[in-house]
């Protein structure tokens, strides 16, 4: 197999070129590493480097659904022991961690070898990817376009050919987001289908969610039929799953009921792109036999927007206070961007019983949304 060759490959592929002795796992690690140095430079997406790291894992005993496939880790929440998680903010010191995160070691009891981490906003609170502690990544569609956020990144590196797939994970769109940005396959999971321990069973009431940023629906599934599952002590458990999803996407799908939508909660108009494109999609599930119809939920984005933003704010808090905690500093203005100093200063005055309110107020448009 020429390296020219590796970038036509989803993981999978990658994978049975693996598994047929066609290809090494350590001649796809050398080719994502040259990827990596070619392309970073401009593109700005792998802020950390484990090269030998990489290299050593290579040469193992591997086994699992992407046995000797290159990934990378996002630097917020990808626990990897020996690696910093700095998650984009220079309050965070380049602390090697002490422990593997379960969704990572669960990447790699599949086969996946990771190489690096990729870049983030600071704390993963904004849908672009441009922090001042490792600069902005870049679309390698057009360098002067966003990434999106916050698995910017992940995305830049999957859309460039880097890797095949890389950790991503989604509090309010950074999976979608940057997925859509760079032309790529973006799933949020259900809350609780996948693991946030051993440290962790809940960020944000169950909003944000693990999974990856790809090239092939395949590779999304089968990454979830690797990694979905509770583990001892999770505060609770996605619904069942429906066997294998790889298994699940060559089935025909039972007759789906779809709404779809051309302007937002609050009435205002889509960009005339994006119009047409949802218009396009729905007509196209229409064409496969689905029922369609166009519909929003009665609810109002205002109260949505307030009480997420009360949540968001109270969950960044409890994650700055802890590493506070953990490292023995003190928050400062200067050691933050302004949005996040801003959020954790209105996160501190939220009490416990305005969180509660705000997460049953959620749970009613829930419902509605659900009907």
């Amino acid at each position: 197999m020429g390296f020219a060759e590796y970038a036509n490959y989803d993981g999978l592929g990658l994978a049975e070129l693996v598994k047929k002795k066609k290809v090494k796992p350590a001649e796809l690690v050398e080719a994502a590493i040259e990827r990596v140095e070619r392309h970073n430079g401009r593109l700005n997406t792998v802020v950390f480097k484990a090269y030998d790291e990489a290299r050593a894992k290579a040469t193992t005993k591997l086994s699992g659904a992407f046995a000797g496939v290159p990934m990378l880790l996002k630097d917020v929440l990808g626990f990897k022991k020996g690696w910093p998680t700095r998650q984009g903010s220079r309050f965070v010191p380049a602390a090697p961690s002490t422990f593997d995160a379960t969704l990572v070691a669960r990447f790699e009891a599949a086969g996946l070898i990771p190489l690096g981490k990729t870049n983030v906003p600071e704390f993963g609170i904004v849908p672009f990817t441009e922090p001042k502690l490792y600069g902005p990544a870049r679309n390698p569609w057009k360098l002067d376009y966003s990434t999106g956020g916050s698995s910017g990144g992940s995305a830049a590196a999957v859309a460039a050919g880097i890797v095949p797939l890389a950790h991503a994970n989604d509090g309010g769109g950074s999976i979608r987001i940057p997925a859509s940005c760079c032309g790529l396959v973006g799933l949020k999971p259900t809350r609780g289908r996948n693991p946030l321990g051993p440290m962790i069973g809940d960020i944000f009431g169950g909003l944000v969610a693990e999974h990856v940023v790809s090239r092939s629906v395949r590779d999304t599934a089968a990454a979830l039929d690797a990694t979905a599952g509770p583990e001892i002590g999770d505060p609770y458990a996605a619904p069942p799953t429906p066997g294998s999803y790889l298994a699940a996407i060559k089935r025909k799908p039972k007759k789906l009921r779809i709404a779809f939508a051309t302007k937002g909660l609050g009435g205002a108009a889509f960009d005339p792109e994006c119009k047409a494109a949802t218009e396009a999609a729905a007509k196209l599930c229409a064409k496969l036999g689905h029922h369609v119809e166009e519909s929003l939920p009665q609810v109002s984005p205002d109260d949505i927007g307030a009480n997420f933003l009360s949540i968001f704010a109270s969950g960044l808090t409890m994650v700055l206070d802890s590493i506070a905690k953990a490292t023995g500093k003190t928050p400062t203005r200067d050691e933050f961007e302004g949005l996040t100093w801003s959020l954790y200063q209105f996160g501190k005055t939220i009490t416990a019983a305005q969180y509660l309110l705000c997460w049953a107020s959620l749970q009613r448009v829930s419902r509605q949304v659900a009907a």
